[in-house]
């Protein structure tokens, strides 16, 4: 029998208070007083705290235990905190989907991380625990270059999930960027100072290639010492993805510095084919005056010319948006020479400007080169060892405009991912660093080819559902509340083949 009872009486402002007593040799003691109620709705709150004071103070309340009331105040309610553990796990399940999940989950996370905050390692463990209440050890930097033993298996993991998406890698499309580190001293074995796509040439810098398949899904990439020039970089990134993945040689499409005279025999006696960038202004003036005197000036309108000795053919499209372009850039060109001219300074970097032998005037506007330049105002060249029978010279200047998804996915590393500037210093770590962030592309690109948005969009629809976690002070007891999916996200998260969890 319990010795513990609720009592209610009227006070003298004819409130009702609520006490809880206990009966000891026939004398009632107060036990506890719960609070004064001046409503029925205030009254139920406190009998329900008396009954969570009582549950609390005897062990068995009577032989069939009844449930104890639920009813808590609303402003007595804590809030303890908010997380994005949805957003997490639905992270989590797409690096599974990417053929991740035998790793570590150490490295998942940090990869989750970049997509979702990108910053130092240290920041990412800070934001792991506030965000997902998930916690690692402080010392990660000595667990980052475990992680290069799963490099292999991660980029296997990246071919056979490319593999999901399309039956066969027909065509591949490789291109380098460079991530310059927040340092300016460079260590001469591989951060090292050269042309910088980032406008960083006073900071070191490392050569990153990557090679993706038509869709822009990373397969594999390479780090090389930022001095390498980038035309050095195609052939051993293409030898790795072969010795990783034999099948019929793809199509490979690539900027205009990889075609130099060492990689074209390479890739003719290896058996690739290639569609590669043409530098027209480089090439013979009667070359030009050939291209400029078969193109017709319609929009659209292409030809393919045997480049002079018959190593390959070029094919030259015309395009009236490119020409406006072209001709905008043109005429800033020309004007800026004409006046460095006037003034007799060379300009940095100034075309159209050359020098003389004349010590009166060492600077003159060289007006061949303006010729030449003008006359392939919206032209463009791709070279290629492809024959027309096998695709036509319209599917050749759209293969190679689909080099704007390498381009693109690069943007995301570097813009969405902030994979620079880098601040690991050992050989190791700077790897491991990139490894994590090529980790990331794969899901993020994964999001994009899946559901046709933007990583950015999914990600922000992921951040909005919100986990809130309530405590009651009187039961001790949490409770988590998730906020409401946003309208759009079921549909996002069918596409990616999530579960809806409630």
């Amino acid at each position: 029998m319990s010795k513990y009872r609720i009592r209610t009486v009227r006070t003298a402002s004819g409130a009702r208070a609520v006490q809880v007593v206990c009966y000891k040799n026939n004398t009632r003691k107060i036990a506890k007083h719960i609070g004064s109620a001046k409503n029925d709705d205030e009254l139920e709150i406190l009998r329900s705290s008396a009954e969570q004071y009582i549950s609390e103070h005897e062990p068995q309340l009577t032989l069939f235990q009844l449930s104890v009331s639920q009813v808590v105040a609303f402003d007595q309610i804590e809030v303890t905190g908010v997380s994005h553990q949805f957003a997490h796990d639905q992270l989590f399940a797409l690096a599974k989907q990417c053929g991740l999940d035998k790793l570590d989950s150490l490295y998942i996370d940090l990869a989750i991380m970049r997509l979702i905050e990108p910053c130092s390692k240290h920041r990412s463990l800070e934001l792991l625990k506030r965000y997902f209440g998930i916690s690692y050890s402080q010392y990660i930097y000595e667990q980052l270059p475990q992680l290069l033993e799963e490099r292999e298996r991660i980029e296997q993991a990246a071919i056979t999930t490319a593999k999901s998406f399309q039956d066969k890698f027909a065509l591949l499309l490789y291109d380098v960027t460079t991530l310059y580190f927040e340092t300016h001293k460079p260590d001469d074995a591989l951060q090292a100072r050269g042309f910088s796509k980032d406008d960083k040439s006073k900071q070191p810098q490392v050569v990153i290639g990557l090679l993706v398949t038509a869709q822009g899904f990373p397969l594999i990439h390479e780090v090389f010492k930022g001095n390498t020039f980038e035309g050095h970089t195609m052939l051993t990134v293409l030898k790795k993805f072969q010795q990783q993945h034999h099948t019929e040689k793809p199509i490979i499409v690539a900027d205009a510095a990889m075609l130099s005279k060492i990689n074209r025999s390479v890739l003719e006696d290896e058996g690739y084919h290639y569609i590669v960038g043409a530098r027209l202004a480089n090439t013979k003036p009667d070359f030009i005056q050939q291209v400029c005197h078969q193109l017709s000036k319609e929009d659209g309108a292409t030809i393919r010319c045997s480049y002079p000795g018959g190593i390959y053919d070029v094919v030259c499209s015309y395009s009236r948006a490119r020409y406006k372009k072209d001709k905008r850039e043109f005429d800033k060109q020309i004007e800026k020479a004409k006046s460095l001219v006037a003034r007799q300074e060379p300009g940095r970097r100034a075309k159209y400007v050359k020098k003389s032998k004349e010590a009166n005037k060492p600077y003159l506007f060289d007006e061949g080169l303006k010729q030449k330049t003008e006359q392939l105002l919206g032209i463009k060249g791709y070279c290629t060892n492809i024959p027309i029978e096998a695709l036509s010279n319209e599917q050749i200047v759209q293969y190679y405009h689909d080099l704007w998804r390498v381009e693109q996915t690069f943007r995301m590393s570097k813009s969405d991912l902030k994979a620079r500037p880098i601040f690991h210093y050992t050989h190791d770590a700077i790897r491991a660093h990139l490894l994590i962030c090529f980790m990331a592309l794969m899901i993020g690109k994964m999001i994009e080819i899946k559901t046709g948005r933007s990583l950015r969009y999914v990600r922000d629809l992921l951040w909005q559902v919100q986990e809130v976690h309530l405590r009651d002070p009187s039961s001790k007891k949490e409770r988590i509340a998730r906020s409401p999916m946003p309208s759009e996200l079921p549909e996002i998260l069918e596409l990616l083949e999530l579960k809806i969890q409630h």
